[in-house]
């Protein structure tokens, strides 16, 4: 799909479909739209019908036959004009992009001004229609025999606004393709099944983001390397499958000094989780490819990162590793030593992410990080507190927890703190060796946290537990993308 920002010349040029976000009292958000004759009598004679009312995400698409320069209208609901916030933008935004993809339109122009909350500026709302636009055009058809019937909808035509300056409009189209693909990109990686996407798969699909982008540099280390580095808390969860792990690591070289230290993303990338020895319950485990998905989002922020060749230095450490019970799995207390030095009783075998982040953590201190954020969906204990709407996030600094808080707020990729209290550390004692992999039944997302703090003591360091945000389940069942907006948001503003 190609976005266009039109010039104010051709604003008006011949369209296949006109989006019109409609206010509940009638109105149209797009003052300038008003100007455009027969507009506004449509909008009334399809309110006066009860077949459109303006409600919040309401949508009605009109053919037209008057001499217009779009051929049909797509009515989107507001609501009212007073509480039309970030929240109800994006509702109406994505009413908007689902209603247009049932329509046979090749082109559609939208103005961007008309889907603007009261709480953000023109050029988050430029990016988020692009955004959303983006994400409803992804389909999943990799494994399906019948591939997906093509996206009529080729072209995105966005009227100029006067508010801002049009490099600054056409920056905030690109920011909003390059979260798409990073989000489509990862989606793609957590939906794949695990007999594909394999840690090998993962370390491929780097290395052709590698070949793709000139500022990217990538190398995946085999098991010989990481036994060479110490690095037997990550391998421990190999153990009983026949797949290779990878420590996968990607750098972006955009700062001006090669020198200047990077930001560090760190993700999970348990290609399949059985729960090894400890056995998961066989309902739902097919939903255990998902349990990559940390790593998904890392390598789909890397893209984009690339896409937006950000002027600063970013590196992501992929854990990759598959759980399995085989007859040379790790059993419930076997004691494994980390990179760190630090040993580990794995009291349980399904409380893995840990023991693979927790080397991949020790290795990201070697780059002298400005801060490491790592990405897991680490604890069904997150779940249950924060269902699908939340991503669990702990932090060693507050105010990196206080920034990712703000910025998710603003992209409304939303995330609440959780506290790391040295109370808690406690539950991690263990008999045989420095540290438990578990902490009891307890605040399980909280010791979780707590155990990957011991190997984050010498860097700022955020925790984002997705376990709850990356999919969803049932009848919509599919990666989600997340966290991949906040993710790219923070990088773009260091680079600011």
């Amino acid at each position: 799909m190609k976005f266009q920002l039109l010039t104010e010349k051709n604003r008006h040029k011949k369209t296949d479909c006109l989006i019109v976000n409609v206010l509940d009292d009638g109105s149209l958000a797009d003052t300038t739209l008003k100007a455009v004759a027969g507009i506004q009598t449509v909008v009334d004679k399809v309110r006066k019908s009860g077949d459109f009312s303006g409600k919040l995400a309401e949508t009605a698409v009109i053919s037209l036959t008057d001499d217009l320069f779009a051929s049909r209208l797509l009515l989107v609901g507001g609501g009212a004009p007073d509480k039309f916030d970030a929240k109800s933008s994006i509702k109406a935004i994505r009413a908007a992009v689902s209603a247009l993809a049932k329509t046979a339109a090749k082109t559609a122009t939208v103005s961007a001004s008309g889907f603007q909350p009261t709480d953000r500026e023109i050029d988050w709302t430029i990016t988020r229609l692009v955004q959303e636009a983006g994400n409803t055009a992804y389909q999943y058809d990799r494994t399906k025999s019948k591939k997906a019937t093509p996206a009529k909808l080729t072209t995105v035509q966005v009227m100029p606004c006067d508010q801002m300056p049009r490099k600054a409009q056409s920056a905030a189209i690109d920011l909003g393709e390059a979260i798409s693909l990073g989000m489509s990109t990862a989606r793609e990686l957590g939906n794949l099944p695990g007999n594909i996407c394999t840690p090998s798969f993962l370390a491929q699909t780097a290395t052709e983001m590698g070949l793709k982008y000139k500022s990217l540099k990538v190398k995946a280390l085999t098991e010989k390397q990481m036994e060479r580095l110490g690095m037997g808390s990550l391998l421990s969860v190999g153990h009983g499958s026949k797949e290779e792990s990878r420590l996968i690591v990607i750098e972006h070289k955009g700062a001006k000094s090669t020198t200047e230290k990077p930001y560090c993303l760190v993700g999970k990338g348990i290609t399949f989780d059985t729960g090894g020895i400890s056995l998961k319950p066989g309902a739902g485990m097919d939903e255990m490819k998902f349990d990559m998905c940390g790593a998904a989002s890392v390598i789909g922020t890397m893209n984009a990162v690339a896409e937006l060749n950000l002027p600063i230095n970013v590196v992501a450490v992929v854990a990759a590793a598959e759980n399995m019970p085989g007859n040379q799995a790790t059993k419930p207390g076997d004691v494994v030593t980390s990179m760190s030095g630090k040993t580990i009783e794995v009291l349980n075998t399904d409380a893995e992410g840990r023991l693979v982040l927790c080397d991949a953590l020790t290795y990201a201190e070697r780059f002298k990080p400005k801060s490491v954020i790592d990405v897991a969906t680490l604890t069904g204990a997150a779940v249950a507190t924060f269902g699908n709407v939340n991503t669990a996030m702990l932090s060693n600094n507050e105010a990196l927890a206080q920034e990712l808080f703000a910025l998710g707020q603003d992209v409304r990729d939303t995330v609440w703190q959780l506290p790391l209290d040295d109370e808690y550390q406690s539950l991690l004692d263990s008999n045989f060796a420095d540290i438990a992999n578990i902490g009891g039944p307890r605040a399980g997302t909280i010791t979780a946290a707590c155990f990957l703090s011991r190997f984050t003591e010498n860097f700022n360091w955020a925790h984002l537990d997705i376990a709850g945000t990356a999919w969803n389940s049932g009848a919509q069942k599919g990666a989600t993308g997340r966290p991949v907006p906040l993710l790219v948001e923070y990088l773009k503003r260091q680079s600011n």
